[in-house]
């Protein structure tokens, strides 16, 4: 079970648009995969890209492959800096909500805009869509809106993971939270993540592991004492580094209490695709089910012939 401390792979269900935003398009182009769908955050400047000025009706000029890879990458790399921005807006907002339940106040999108979002503000029902996400799966918040016409939110604690072993893991949302992120990011990377890919994770969703943090303590004390002593992940030094690297795995508890599938349903909610988009470890996910109930069979039916033995016995078998 998951102990209370002693010490204090990445995509969310879209929020309804607004009635004056007029912008669903754009929100909708941003739930689409990130190879797929043009950013709504970069400006319509394919005229621009393609030779800005010419004069209706003339005729354009030929484009070389070397040119033509020119633009897809300058164009693919303008994504990558929109969703990077868009996911540090995520993080941060986030955060202020976080710290703004403290106060235990409701949270107006007015705040949300002038403190965090700024010149996204269109961009408000997916960015608060992905927020509310992340609040739930990694800190176990419920965002709640209180009022449409004065777009007033509040945090409801829920204590709550979304996964079904909450009563093996002790019930912790925000400390389950954090861990089925870890166990979803080693899945994801083939079933070991390098630790510094875990401290990245953490500061994409804006908690930094040696900062104190007011839901986990400290982070990386956390994991690497709690997570790591309660044998729900491994940690071990990567061979033949130099400088020296170490990375994560799943640990023995994590393998005997959290089935991959749940792992990897998880990760799919937040992407919103379904668990076979990713077919290696859809198929290994699968292999771990039939394991699973395999023992399961097996510990069932030892457990009915003790039962039988017993009772022929005149005996109870515990």
């Amino acid at each position: 079970m998951l102990q209370k401390p002693e010490s204090g792979a990445l995509p969310i269900p879209q929020a309804e648009g607004e009635k004056d935003g007029g912008h669903d398009g754009e929100t909708q182009a941003l739930t689409a995969s990130q190879e797929e769908a043009p950013s709504p955050l970069l400006p319509e400047s394919s005229k621009e890209d393609l030779g800005a000025g010419r004069e209706e009706g003339a005729a354009e000029p030929a484009l070389t492959p070397k040119g033509a890879r020119t633009l897809a990458a300058k164009a693919l790399a303008r994504r990558r800096r929109a969703y990077r921005r868009l996911d540090r807006t995520v993080a941060e907002l986030v955060q202020f909500l976080l710290v703004k339940d403290k106060k235990k106040s409701p949270i107006t999108r007015s705040e949300m805009v002038k403190y965090v979002i700024g010149d996204l503000k269109d961009l408000f029902p997916e960015i608060i869509a992905r927020t509310a996400e992340h609040l739930r799966y990694v800190f176990g918040f419920e965002l709640k809106q209180l009022g449409r016409k004065h777009h007033t939110y509040i945090l409801i604690n829920k204590l709550k993971p979304p996964l079904e072993e909450e009563e093996d893991l002790g019930g912790d949302g925000p400390r389950l939270g954090l861990l089925i992120m870890i166990l979803g990011l080693i899945y994801m990377k083939g079933n070991s993540a390098r630790e510094t890919q875990v401290w990245e994770m953490l500061r994409r969703l804006g908690v930094h592991p040696s900062k104190y943090h007011f839901l986990f303590g400290y982070p990386k004390r956390l994991i690497l004492e709690d997570f790591v002593q309660q044998r729900y992940l491994n940690y071990r030094q990567v061979p033949h580094t130099n400088p020296p690297e170490c990375e994560f795995s799943w640990g023995p508890q994590s393998n005997l209490e959290i089935s991959k599938m749940k792992v990897l349903g998880f990760v799919a909610k937040l992407h919103k695709k379904e668990p076979h988009h990713w077919p290696v470890q859809y198929r290994e996910a699968l292999a771990d089910e039939a394991d699973r109930a395999r023992a399961k069979a097996r510990a069932e039916a030892s457990m009915g012939a003790r039962a039988r033995a017993s009772q022929r016995a005149g005996t109870h078998p515990w």
